[in-house]
Parts: C-alpha cells; sequence; structure tokens
C-alpha cells in the first residue's frame, strides 16, 4: 500500500520520514505496534491503515496529544475502534483495534503486560517536542511567544519550567545548559539568570529569552541563531527527563519486541542519537570480553542486529517542506 504523505496531522505536526518509518517497521496486518510517543497520529494513522485483525498502543503524556490522535484515529477506524485508558487504568484485553493510554512510553513494559500483552511486533518513538506544543504560545516551550514558563508535556505534572529556572542553583542551571542544550556560554547564562531572579521571579519566556540574549556576546547573537534556543532546550528536556527516560528504557524495550519485530527511533538532539546508537550496538554485541580474546566468554547474547549502521536523514525535499526535519535521524533495530 502507498503511503498517503498528509500536509499535517490534526495536532498540527507533519510525520517526519513517513514512508521510511513505514517501511522499516514492515507491518504485518495481524501485528501488534506500539508508539511510544502517539502525539497526533501522524505515524501511527499509517500502521492502522495497514492493519487488518492486528492492534496498535498509542502513549502519550500530552492530554492534548491524546484528545487528537483519538479524533484522527476513530475518523478513520470508526468510533467503536479506538478506546482512550487513563494513566492509572490501563488494564484489560487489547480487544479493540487502537488502544490509547496517557503514560511516559518508559512504562510501555508495565502497559502491555496490563493488557496482556507479550511481544509487539513493532516499536515507535518519534522524540523531542512537538509542533503543536511548540506552536502554542500558551505552553510555554517557546522563546517566539511570551507566555508562562511552563514546558511539561504532561500537565499534571506540578513541576514547570519555571521552578526550575528560579529553584536550581546557578552551579545546576550551568550544567544543564551545558550539558543538555551544549552552549558553551552557560556559565554566563547560570550567572545572568541569578543575578536576574535575586531582584524578581522569571515568571515568562519572553523574561527568560531577554535574559539568555544579553548573557552572549553580540557577535554570536548576529550569526548563531536564537540566544535563546539552546537554553530554552535544556530545561526542556531536564524538566521532562527527556534522556534520562530514554536511556534508563530503551534496552528494554528491545526485550518487548517478537522474533523479527523492529524498532525505529527518531531523534532531533545529538545526546538523544548517541543514546540511541549505543544501546543498539550493545543489544547487537553485548560481549564484554576483552578484544584480544579469541572465543567469547562472558557469555553474552546477541539480541537482535542493527539495521541502520548510519542513521536515516531525511531527504532534501522534505528538509525544505518540513524545517523542523533537518535535524532528525532515524535508527531501526530487529530483534533475533
Amino acid at each position: 500500500m502507498d503511503t498517503v504523505i498528509p500536509a499535517s496531522d490534526s495536532f498540527g505536526h507533519i510525520p517526519i520520514l513517513l514512508d521510511t518509518v513505514i517501511d522499516n517497521l514492515r507491518i504485518d496486518p495481524e501485528g501488534i505496534y506500539v508508539d511510544g510517543t502517539l502525539g497526533g497520529a501522524g505515524h501511527s494513522s499509517e500502521i492502522v491503515r495497514r492493519l487488518k485483525g492486528g492492534h496498535l498502543i498509542g502513549i502519550d503524556r500530552d492530554a492534548d496529544a491524546i484528545e487528537a490522535a483519538a479524533d484522527r484515529l476513530r475518523r478513520m477506524a470508526g468510533e467503536a475502534s479506538v478506546r482512550v485508558l487513563p494513566a492509572a487504568g490501563y488494564a484489560g484485553g487489547a480487544d479493540t483495534k487502537v488502544t490509547i493510554v496517557k503514560a511516559n512510553y518508559g512504562n510501555m513494559a508495565d502497559i502491555l503486560s496490563a493488557l496482556g500483552i507479550d511481544r509487539a511486533d513493532g516499536i515507535l518513538l518519534d522524540l523531542g517536542v512537538s509542533s503543536h506544543q511548540l506552536d502554542d504560545p500558551q505552553r510555554g516551550f517557546s522563546y517566539m511567544h511570551d507566555a508562562p514558563l511552563d514546558m511539561r508535556m504532561d500537565r499534571d505534572e506540578e513541576l514547570t519550567a519555571a521552578d526550575i529556572v528560579n529553584g536550581y542553583s546557578q552551579q545546576e542551571l550551568s550544567r544543564i545548559i551545558r550539558e543538555y542544550g551544549e552552549d558553551n556560554f552557560a556559565q554566563n547564562i547560570a550567572k545572568h539568570i541569578a543575578a536576574a531572579r535575586a531582584k524578581a521571579p522569571i515568571e515568562t519566556t519572553a523574561q527568560l529569552a531577554q535574559i539568555v540574549s544579553e548573557a552572549i556576546p553580540m557577535k554570536i547573537r548576529k550569526t548563531g541563531g536564537h540566544p535563546a534556543k539552546r537554553t530554552f532546550q535544556a530545561i526542556r528536556i531536564e524538566l521532562n527527563r527527556e534522556l534520562t527516560v530514554l536511556e534508563d528504557t530503551l534496552a528494554g524495550m528491545i526485550d518487548l519486541l517478537a522474533p523479527g519485530g523492529r524498532m525505529c527511533v527518531i531523534t532531533f538532539h545529538s545526546l538523544e542519537d548517541r543514546i540511541v546508537k549505543n544501546v543498539m550496538r550493545k543489544a547487537e554485541n553485548p560481549c564484554t570480553c576483552p578484544p584480544d580474546f579469541p572465543v567469547c566468554r562472558c557469555g553474552a547474547v546477541s539480541r537482535g542486529r542493527v539495521i541502520t549502521r548510519k542513521p536515516i536523514i531525511p531527504p532534501e525535499d522534505e528538509m525544505e517542506s518540513n524545517p523542523r526535519s533537518k535535524s532528525a535521524k532515524l535508527r531501526v533495530f530487529e530483534h533475533c
């Protein structure tokens, strides 16, 4: 079946590398697939389109995304074919075509177990922040809109970006901006934030963006893109524990795959990509013996093979039509 590429999904998001993801998942019409970052169901709608007796489990922690995805998939598959389960209520068998769960993808193993599912034929993660989250001023993700400093992917959580900006020590702010934002001016940015909040709490995105701009030399501001981009990214990653969840759970997700099942992971950040690359390589070759050992003695067994020796990046025409795809990288692993 040829993929129908939509201009955007109902969550205001253009699914990246759509054809490539669908091809690599090798959809079995009777199979079970998990989209751990459902969003507006841009990728998942194409998976569901190919299912006959199969089942899709969609996971997302954003209530707006779940509402948009459920609406889209119900219009496509029928009202009775889609059920939405709350964060603490994912129990019962997989008796519909689509099950949507409000949760973090890090809880995938528990979710599948509660649904009575032992193994999945494919798992998809499309990491990072969605276009909808960036474009909705009230979510506080973007330095382009003046809004309360929020940045929560799950608005049921209590901690916000404002809590980090005003509550973390100067040293901790410097660390996360350096590590997660990969910003050479992290120390000076943290110093400026600490000085500003000593006078009054920093409450809005515009306030933070202005403070960061003033911490960066003028010549860098003129040539390096928006000066606040890396700081906003770092705070968002810290707040939502994006790298921590990925690093803690990705290896375990491989064990949720059925023999021959595939995992597709799309990243948008060098640190995300490094984690995915290292986890997949270790799953393929877990041997811990010294390189000069003629025979493996550690007994570690490979769990599959890396399909993408180098990450797949979007083609030029996709990058031109969807600028947010420019930093995307896809890596694929197949369980043995």
